[in-house]
């Protein structure tokens, strides 16, 4: 009798088991994916080719910030999350960590291409010619004053940071703080900045927490933001943008920068290179450095506000949800990633054939990201 039951209570599991996996296959029949609005573009193309070329669902993107993919991506397994999420920056240690535990054990990781973060203006005046010192002058929450001592940001126009500069109102629309975007551009745009200060820099080098305590003391900075590792307390001062109205954040929409840079002639707006160049006829790049935003220059890596593209995919999805692999096959073939690949013609920077050939690998053989090095 005993025997009996437990084999009626193990194939009652069973069926139960089998019935959770048929509801979690046919719960969506095409694939999810979120993320950076960056990457968006090429993302959506990449499934409406799939969709087409193959016949079967093509797969849902959303634009989300990388942040917000990320959050979305990392909230567990099983169909109610997404399958894929694009970032215009690598996976933080800290959203490894989410995803790891709420159960998301097995993320692979490809890099796709790189592209430039521009700092564009209508095409009604000429291109701005900007340094990183000038961006972090007019953007920073904080910037040293005449003593060296860090003070509330007193520029109101270009020319107060640059007097090379014109005499115009900084007027600067931008990502907000969940976009990856908003990321590389503090880490690649106002990190270069603000090193340009030699008391910055000598604190983002220091470990020495006696030279640190006296760094933030020459400063200005309160001892409470204390930390062992200079470059932590560096980064907090760099990456704050100002809150005073010179600085608008323009939600995840780069379409409705574009619109408003137009509207405003004055206006400076932060996106990708992509969108630049789907809009040329319509806003130009800022020179940055003395170097132009342009394919080549980001390719060669001399344009200096330049960063690598990602997409993370759910390994405990794939065979589940179905044209994952399919999907994952289109992105990263020659004839989408490739140099002469009609992604390239969207405006994303090709990876050299070695990388192509890496990460093409990594997907076909899923291999797991380990989180080290993040």
């Amino acid at each position: 009798m005993k025997t009996t039951h437990k084999l009626a209570i193990a194939g009652a599991a069973m069926a139960l088991t089998m019935a959770s996996t048929t509801v979690l296959a046919a719960a969506r029949d095409y694939v999810s994916v979120v993320g950076s609005s960056t990457v968006y573009p090429f993302a959506t193309v990449v499934a409406e080719r799939f969709g087409k070329s193959t016949g079967t669902a093509t797969p849902k993107v959303e634009s989300t910030g990388s942040g917000g993919g990320m959050k979305l991506f990392c909230s567990g397994v099983g169909t109610e999350h997404p399958d894929v999420t694009n970032a215009s920056r690598r996976m933080k240690s800290s959203e490894f960590k989410l995803c790891q535990d709420n159960g998301v054990k097995d993320v692979i990781e490809v890099l796709i291409g790189y592209d430039g973060i521009v700092v564009a203006n209508s095409k009604a005046k000429a291109p701005m010619k900007l340094t990183r010192k000038d961006l972090f002058l007019a953007l920073a929450l904080q910037v040293p004053g005449p003593d060296g001592k860090l003070i509330a940001n007193p520029n109101k126009t270009w020319k107060d940071v640059n007097s090379a500069l014109p005499d115009t109102k900084i007027e600067v629309l931008g990502p907000p703080p969940t976009s990856g975007t908003r990321d590389a551009f503090s880490e690649l745009g106002m990190e270069g900045g603000a090193k340009k200060f030699a008391d910055l820099k000598a604190l983002r080098k220091s470990k020495d927490a006696d030279e640190i305590k006296a760094l933030m003391a020459k400063l200005g900075i309160p001892a409470s933001a204390f930390n062992k590792k200079g470059k932590k307390v560096f980064k907090a001062v760099a990456h704050a943008i100002r809150e005073d109205g010179h600085y608008i954040e323009a939600g995840e929409n780069d379409n409705l920068i574009v619109q408003k840079l137009e509207a405003n002639p004055n206006a400076l707006g932060i996106f990708g290179f992509s969108f630049l160049d789907q809009n040329s006829d319509k806003v130009q790049g800022s020179i940055v450095e003395g170097v132009e935003p342009e394919f080549e220059t980001i390719a060669n890596k001399s344009y200096p506000i330049s960063r690598p593209l990602y997409f993370y995919v759910k390994k405990a999805h794939m065979g589940v949800v179905p044209g994952i692999e399919g999907y994952l096959a289109e992105f990263s073939s020659e004839k989408a990633w490739g140099e002469e690949g009609y992604l390239a013609d969207k405006g994303m920077i090709p990876m050299p054939a070695e990388l192509r050939a890496q990460f093409a690998s990594a997907i076909k053989n899923k291999q797991s990201m380990t989180g080290e090095g993040l």
